[in-house]
């Protein structure tokens, strides 16, 4: 039996943790909120923003309810069976920038769609997953992010863990660019196949997870020393973020192809970026060890040749 209330309740109840957990770790800043109604028929939010504190230098936490008559073209493009039923779309989006270098820049998602035509049966799916954008690499953290990852993973089976991760490495990947956004993490959509518990419990996983493996990164890496050399270099890797939001990612093009609040989706793009023309790092630097040993796709668990 599909149950929106329960989803709905969960995903306020994860919004609170992450909010809090993170403001512990932060030390210096709270989240503000602004809560937005645009009416019962188009949904609302609450949206949660946190700047300039002592490790985060912009952050938010949003949570979001909204509907419409018509699913937009970004939806229906893989279903285009779903064209012209009327939609309910629920998630918690986040994306945490901090301010030191050192500190990875991270994502999370996770959502419920549900699409209803008059005389048919609905058709409902979740999806979601979190994802690290690391400036400098430390191969400790990321393997502890991708061993949370597959901890999120295993109570569904063993091979659902390398399924989501290569999913995301393909998803969060800059064609124009022909190079990763980051280290990767999960990714998943239009999961239903379970049954409603099964994929509810699933999608409540992931989220319950995220925090467990971002939070422990931030606490080791936030009191690291850097300069104006690291910092400089993480302002350009942003703009590797700012371009795959705006031009690749689906809650962006879903959230502006909806008339959604435009505010709270593009809460997601860093206060600080910049484009150097051409510029390239040097050989043997730490610059150039990101793009070599961590942006290309890697079994960070060893795990290839399982099933």
């Amino acid at each position: 039996m599909i149950n929106v209330e329960d989803v709905k309740q969960y995903l306020l109840a994860l919004q609170d943790d992450i909010c809090q957990q993170l403001s512990e770790e932060d030390g210096g800043a709270n989240f503000t909120e602004e809560v937005w109604d645009r009416g019962e028929k188009l949904g609302g939010g609450r949206t949660r923003v946190i700047t300039n504190g002592n490790v985060i230098e912009k952050g938010g936490v949003n949570f979001s309810h909204v509907f419409g008559d018509k699913l937009p073209a970004s939806a229906t493009a893989s279903r285009p069976e779903l064209a012209g039923r009327s939609f309910q779309a629920m998630g918690v989006s986040l994306v945490i920038h901090p301010t030191n270098p050192y500190v990875p820049t991270s994502h999370a998602n996770v959502r419920f769609f549900i699409a209803e035509k008059e005389g048919e049966e609905p058709v409902w799916w979740f999806g979601g997953g979190f994802d690290l954008t690391p400036y400098y690499g430390f191969e400790e953290d990321v393997v502890q992010w991708h061993q949370v990852s597959k901890d999120a993973c295993d109570p569904f089976g063993k091979g659902v863990y390398a399924k989501y991760k290569k999913w995301c490495d393909e998803y969060f990947y800059l064609k124009h660019r022909d190079e990763s956004r980051g280290v990767g993490g999960l990714f998943f959509d239009d999961l239903n196949e379970e049954g409603f518990e099964k994929s509810f419990e699933f999608m409540q996983s992931v989220g319950n997870h995220y925090v467990k493996a971002y939070r422990p990164i931030m606490a080791k890496r936030k009191n690291m020393e850097y300069g104006e050399r690291e910092r400089k270099f993480q302002c350009y890797r942003r703009g590797r973020y700012v371009e795959f939001n705006l031009v690749f990612d689906r809650g962006t093009i879903f959230g502006l192809q909806t008339g959604g609040r435009t505010e709270s989706i593009l809460m997601s793009l860093p206060p600080i970026v910049h484009w150097d023309y051409n510029w390239q790092p040097e050989e043997g630097t730490p610059e150039m060890k990101l793009y070599t040993d961590f942006l290309p796709h890697k079994d960070w668990l060893g795990l290839e040749g399982e099933h």
